[in-house]
């Protein structure tokens, strides 16, 4: 059962809302799962609420955009574009922080899309993190140098993925040389399948790679946290 949480964070902001899904007296791995770039929308908290049974896990999605939702690419990108990235790191932080000092042992992340950026950059960036897995995004050098990753690493990506710039081929072999270069211990899944493919309300929802996936990740985070 999810319920709505309030999560203390640094973000100029101030504290950021939240989703809370699973069962302490089941399990103390915490599992953060971050938003595409559509905000905290009915599908990424049912993900949450599914890998919180599946896991299981006590999952928390962090409301990146504190209440605004996008319903059309245009918006989703004028809200991707005017999020503040370093604030989003301190929501995710407090994210963290809070499973913690709710109960849990262990706190890992993933995310999709924009949210699988963000699960690269806290996996440089927030020490409360002890494993990462993500899907179908990658951060800018500013926002994280991901060859600084020393926690856990599980990245996933479409072989089709046409978002150029951000999670397309060309992107995900830049990442593979970075990775491998750095010796950044990592797991990298490609499937056959194109951008968004464990989205259920995507054009791009692959189900059999959404399945391999998604089982993937909860084998990593179980045998991690």
């Amino acid at each position: 059962m999810s319920k709505n949480v309030t999560i203390p964070s640094d973000n100029k902001q101030g504290d950021c809302p939240g989703v809370l899904a699973g069962d302490l007296a089941k399990t103390k791995r915490g599992l953060i799962v971050l938003q595409e770039w559509w905000g905290m929308n009915q599908q990424i908290q049912d993900e949450a609420a599914d890998l919180a049974t599946r896991g299981p896990f006590v999952t928390l999605v962090p409301d990146l955009y504190r209440g605004k939702l996008a319903t059309d690419n245009e918006e989703a990108g004028h809200l991707m574009s005017n999020l503040d990235w370093n604030g989003a790191v301190e929501d995710i932080q407090g994210s963290a922080k809070y499973l913690l000092k709710l109960g849990c042992k262990k706190v890992g992340v993933t995310g999709f899309c924009m949210g699988g950026a963000l699960a690269f950059a806290s996996a440089v960036r927030v020490p409360e993190i002890s494993a990462s897995a993500p899907f179908y995004g990658i951060p800018g050098e500013a926002v994280a140098d991901v060859t600084k990753i020393s926690i856990p690493l599980q990245c996933h990506f479409g072989k089709t993925d046409n978002v150029a710039g951000f999670s397309s081929p060309v992107e995900q072999e830049a990442l593979r040389k970075k990775l491998d270069n750095a010796k950044v211990k990592h797991e990298f899944h490609a499937y056959d399948a194109g951008h968004a493919f464990t989205n259920t309300t995507s054009p791009g929802f692959h189900k059999e790679s959404c399945d391999l996936a998604l089982g993937r990740l909860i084998k990593f985070m179980n045998e991690n946290l």
